[in-house]
């Protein structure tokens, strides 16, 4: 059974980092393109960018993009999400995805989930 797990969540000032990590088990990683999304209470699950299977390409919602940078270590199955400059609107339940090959920034499009890390951030 593939299972995603993600760590580094916590609480940060406005303007601070985070780095969160997804371990992945039981899967070819580097086959998978690794999304990351994040969701509020009341509304539903927000793309923020993904790493592509395939020469760990980049693409990010513009509400992250210049401030996130995804990257991928494939000898240690997992996808890192280095969060700069935080503001008060991206507090939110951050999840990893999983989605074999072809990159989608549909949250229907991935295959696989992690259990989420809460990212909080006090102004």
């Amino acid at each position: 059974q593939v299972q995603l797990v993600e760590s580094g969540g916590g609480l940060v000032q406005a303007g601070g980092s985070l780095r969160l990590s997804c371990a992945a088990s039981r899967l070819t990683f580097s086959s998978y393109t690794m999304g990351w999304f994040r969701q509020v209470p009341g509304r539903g699950r927000e793309f923020v960018g993904y790493t592509s299977w395939s020469l760990g390409r980049t693409y990010y919602a513009d509400s992250v993009k210049g401030r996130f940078t995804i990257s991928r270590d494939n000898a240690k199955n997992t996808v890192y999400l280095q969060m700069n400059n935080l503001k008060p609107e991206d507090p939110a339940l951050y999840y990893c995805a999983a989605r074999l090959r072809e990159p989608s920034t549909l949250r229907t499009g991935y295959n696989y989930w992690g259990q989420g890390t809460q990212v909080t951030v006090s102004s």
